[in-house]
């Protein structure tokens, strides 16, 4: 029986989050994707990695997951677009979540729904176009089934999980670092037609999150448990964690150990190891949960030696910032003020103060 030490420790190891210095072709997040959302997002989170100064040219940022924004090394862009596409019909389905149910009606099937819209993004974008530009052009080439009255900002347009995840199937990326989003096309993009097992997502996933489940899987892509069970590698290997049937990839087994990594870092709130689905493994206190993944303003996570002791959040004021953590357990303040200097000199600013609270 595995004990959440050793997994947690296995997670932190399986996405380098111990090491010093890496490369952007050896950092093995990559092959899953990196969101891309907050203030520090994907470049912070490679930071962490040991990825200091990634080249911009080396890197592309697409919707693909969740329909969230991802970082990916740009030479994969092909692979990446046939590992994240749905499985099935009823994937891409669950996948655009209410844009399924107009559709359905209309006798439209979701992945036709995908390409079409897909087809009408490639005409319409072939220069840098902001979002609100190319939303606006596609809404008056699409159909009524397509189509949705958003209350927000009082007009119709395309749904938005159709929208973000037909852009990497016409080829489109985001121009990093743009708000309102830019999309543009992606030079020479075809996408690929098989999917080695370094991208495939479900094995990605127990690589880098694992031991896990087909339910905790497809919870992570938005797939139905069954897709996601049709995928499963045959070489999972089951191993059981705190009473629960698991499974790990049979490579990955012996890597698992007593040794709690020796590390600590500020996490930002969508990091790759706070994305995973099984919250309460992470963070057994349910309140302390709720705090950490919270809907709206959430904060980053304390990593210290394997484990999640504290939520962090930064103040920019001028060119200095100040760093503000509550500790849920004792950690090493010292490891802690050193990570602060690291976001400030990150963001390029002065580290004002490091404010720590129990």
């Amino acid at each position: 029986m595995l004990t959440r030490q050793q997994v947690l420790g296995f997670r932190v190891r399986a996405q380098q989050l111990d090491r010093d210095s890496g490369t952007i072709d050896d950092t093995a997040v990559l092959d899953l994707g990196v969101q891309d959302t907050g203030t520090d997002g994907a470049r912070w989170a490679l930071t962490l990695r040991g990825v200091e100064h990634p080249s911009a040219d080396d890197l592309a940022t697409v919707w693909t997951l969740r329909g969230a924004p991802h970082v990916y090394r740009r030479a994969d862009l092909p692979v990446i677009a046939a590992a994240t596409a749905p499985f099935s019909d009823a994937d891409a389905g669950k996948r655009i979540f209410d844009a399924a149910k107009p559709l359905k009606a209309a006798g439209i099937s979701n992945l036709t729904a995908l390409d079409t819209v897909a087809d009408a993004m490639r005409s319409i974008v072939t220069a840098p176009m902001v979002k609100g530009e190319m939303s606006t052009r596609l809404t008056a080439m699409m159909d009524p089934p397509h189509l949705r009255f958003c209350r927000p900002c009082n007009a119709t347009h395309v749904y938005e999980q159709p929208f973000r995840l037909s852009a990497l199937r016409a080829g489109l990326e985001l121009e990093a670092g743009t708000s309102p989003p830019v999309l543009r096309p992606i030079p020479g993009f075809r996408p690929a037609t098989t999917v080695p097992d370094r991208f495939d997502v479900v094995r990605a996933y127990l690589r880098l999150l694992g031991p896990a489940t087909p339910k905790l899987v497809a919870g992570y892509l938005d797939a139905p448990v069954k897709d996601v069970q049709a995928r499963w590698p045959g070489d999972a290997a089951e191993v059981t964690v705190d009473g629960e049937r698991r499974w790990l990839l049979t490579d990955d087994v012996d890597r698992l150990n007593d040794d709690p990594p020796v590390a600590t870092r500020l996490l930002g709130p969508f990091d790759l190891f706070l994305q995973a689905r099984d919250r309460s493994l992470l963070v057994e206190d349910p309140v302390l949960a709720k705090d950490l993944w919270r809907t709206l303003g959430r904060p980053g996570g304390v990593l210290s030696d394997g484990e999640i002791v504290g939520t962090w959040r930064a103040r920019k004021t001028g060119a200095a910032v100040t760093v503000s953590v509550g500790l849920w357990r004792p950690a090493d303040r010292g490891a802690i003020t050193d990570q602060a200097e690291r976001l400030a000199a990150f963001r390029g600013l002065r580290l004002s103060a490091v404010e720590i609270g129990d």
